[in-house]
């Protein structure tokens, strides 16, 4: 990456399946993420417990001896549902309030192969991103072609004029571990010059919860 300014990333959040799914390329692929967070002193942020890709991810971060952090509604819980979380663990009370300490924790996201829950929270930060409410840099790891049909999908939208393609730099994408990470830490927010507009304060609350009001 010589000559190319680097964004230093701390943590990253990881948003993947409660599932293994069915290639077992996808339990390797979560284990190396892990293996390789570990090596480049990056701490991790996922959703909480043990199950399937996200236990993979989270067990293999710990072995490298790096901070593990489970943030989990505590509805998922209630008789050890999700299993045991792998580092420290925060309770929260929805799947909204989940997702904003989420992205207020992480310097980056990204997300491996999973269900509708995980490509909620990853097209969540592309909108949050767009909407210019954080500037932090957000990939998927393309695992066996896992989300071809998504980028084309993506792509579509971009040619029907839906999405712009300043707003389609946003999301990042690679087939290996070490190369997301490079690209991530090589990524440049180019804001929208209408949406930067956008005011977003935070609440006053004692708790100070980001509030994704919209200031005009």
């Amino acid at each position: 990456m010589e000559g190319v300014l680097v964004r230093k990333i701390k943590k990253i959040c990881v948003f993947c399946g409660a599932n293994s799914g069915k290639d077992v390329a996808f339990v390797n692929a979560a284990f190396h993420l892990g293996k390789v967070l570990g090596k480049r002193k990056i701490d991790l942020v996922y959703g909480g417990g043990k199950l399937g890709l996200m236990g993979c991810v989270s067990t293999a971060v710990a072995q490298h001896e790096r901070q593990v952090l489970g943030i989990i509604p505590s509805a998922f819980t209630i008789n050890n549902l999700v299993g045991e979380t792998c580092g420290k663990e925060i309770k929260v009370a929805t799947m909204q309030e989940r997702l904003v300490m989420m992205m207020e924790l992480s310097d980056a996201f990204i997300a491996l192969p999973g269900g509708f829950s995980t490509l909620e929270e990853l097209f969540q930060m592309i909108s949050w991103a767009q909407l210019n409410i954080h500037n932090k840099p957000i990939g998927v790891l393309n695992i066996n072609g896992f989300f071809n049909g998504l980028l084309s999908f993506v792509d579509h939208a971009v040619k029907q004029e839906f999405i712009t393609p300043r707003a389609r730099k946003i999301l990042i994408s690679a087939t290996t571990a070490d190369e997301l990470v490079d690209k991530l830490q090589a990524f440049r927010f180019e804001p929208d010059p209408a949406l930067s507009k956008l005011k977003w304060s935070p609440s006053s609350s004692q708790k100070e919860k980001l509030d994704l009001t919209l200031r005009l």
